[in-house]
């Protein structure tokens, strides 16, 4: 097997690695470096749990490979929080339930980052749009939905705060 070195800057911190060709940059993330955050669910990029944000596009890391971002910055949903303070996004999500099982939660939060940070007062089918390419089985989405309204009225979501 072909192996490659890389450099993968994730939530502000550079590491090196050494990575088979065919590595996911979702393995790389959780087995590699122990971001566990990012899940791994359908592995056909179809359910949205591994999703993390690549040089600031939110992406399904089962669907790329660790080559791919060699020398990208790569966010995880751990780096959504600051010194332990969840950010508002975070906070919104759990002051509306937005979560049970909380598999999809991590990718369903970078995926809304995302959409946060160029949506000006989203309508909530903007922003069920803006999520629907990732599945939750538990809250039948109407307090996820709640949950990024209200971080979009508060000014929260796409800036960390």
């Amino acid at each position: 097997m072909s192996e490659h070195d890389i450099t993968l800057n994730v939530n502000g911190e550079a590491h090196e690695l050494r990575v088979e060709a065919r590595t996911l940059l979702v393995t790389a993330l959780r087995e590699e470096l122990g971001y566990t955050g990012a899940n791994v669910g359908c592995e056909t990029g179809r359910c949205g749990a591994c999703t993390v944000r690549v040089d600031g596009e939110a992406i399904k890391s089962c669907t790329r490979f660790a080559v791919q971002a060699d020398g990208a910055e790569v966010e995880t949903v751990e780096g959504l929080s600051e010194n332990g303070d969840l950010s508002s996004l975070q906070a919104s999500f759990k002051e509306n339930h937005g979560l049970q099982c909380g598999f999809c939660t991590p990718g369903m939060l970078m995926t809304a980052e995302t959409f946060l940070e160029s949506a000006e007062d989203p309508s909530r089918e903007e922003i069920r749009e803006a999520i629907e390419g990732n599945l939750c089985r538990c809250t039948g989405y109407h307090n996820i939905v709640d949950a990024v309204e209200q971080a979009a009225t508060d000014g929260g979501g796409g800036d960390g705060t």
